[in-house]
């Protein structure tokens, strides 16, 4: 007698729910696709949010005007590729254009969360106690400013010293303390930019950190030589807009720190 063939098992119940659920899913993504007024790019970018994210989602940006502003989200504030290639250019650029300067030690280069640092050796282009440009700085300020002029984001100048109080006996002791000192060095890196070489003042911001932000031990003479410095910070991810209402100026307040 020929054996009757077994019936393969059924599909496990928890199958059908989430063929369900997945059915469900596109058709919401289908409706809202067909009734919301954005093209095609803007909500396949839109998704672009969601990828590799599962169960609960952490906060994001805050709101600020953009061209997908009632969704929530500045477009600006998605993930972007381009803009991490672009900043990712602009390392490769500052790494061949500030080779003589990297090589004599009087300019470092480095990446971080905060964006792309142009660190400028304090020694090298300011005399001690003193917050006056050296002739020395002006071809590097140059540079700066030609890094700059390739991508839309803030910079934010950030002076820093070392643990040393300025010494009272000093002709160029017209600071008290380093907080002063370090501020004004940011400052006069801003003024000889937009007033001399023309870049954009609203991209700008001045910080002075004094010695509390050390990147070595103040310690030693070599430590403290590394931590009397000027940090030029081409900040990631947060790129100048015009506003497009009369009567408000860009950027706002704090815009550049979110």
């Amino acid at each position: 007698m020929k054996k009757k063939k077994k019936c393969p098992p059924p599909a496990p119940s928890w199958l059908t729910s989430w063929s369900d659920l997945t059915t469900l899913l596109l058709t919401f993504f289908i409706l809202m696709f067909s009734t919301a007024d954005i093209d095609g790019k803007d909500f396949f970018l839109i998704l672009s949010s969601f990828r590799g994210s599962l169960g609960m989602f952490e906060g994001g940006h805050t709101l600020s005007k953009g061209r997908l502003e009632e969704m929530g989200l500045n477009i600006n504030t998605l993930p972007s590729d381009a803009k991490k290639r672009s900043l990712a250019q602009q390392l490769k650029k500052a790494l061949e254009a500030f080779k003589p300067e990297i090589q004599s030690k009087k300019v470092r280069i480095s990446e971080d969360e905060r964006g792309l640092i142009i660190t400028l050796a304090s020694d090298a282009y300011f005399d001690p106690g003193s917050a006056a440009l050296k002739e020395e700085i002006r071809p590097v300020l140059r540079k700066v400013t030609s890094i700059m002029g390739a991508i839309p984001n803030f910079v934010r100048i950030e002076g820093h010293t070392d643990n040393n109080p300025i010494s009272p006996g000093t002709t160029e002791a017209r600071y008290e303390t380093n907080w002063e000192l370090s501020s004004a060095r940011s400052v006069n890196i801003i003024r000889y930019l937009t007033e001399v070489e023309e870049a954009e003042p609203k991209r700008l911001s001045a910080v002075g950190f004094a010695q509390y932000r050390p990147v070595d031990d103040n310690n030693t003479p070599e430590g403290r030589a590394f931590n009397r410095r000027v940090d030029i910070v081409i900040l990631r991810d947060q790129i100048y807009q015009e506003s497009d209402k009369p009567g408000i100026e860009r950027p706002l307040p704090g815009e550049e720190w979110r």
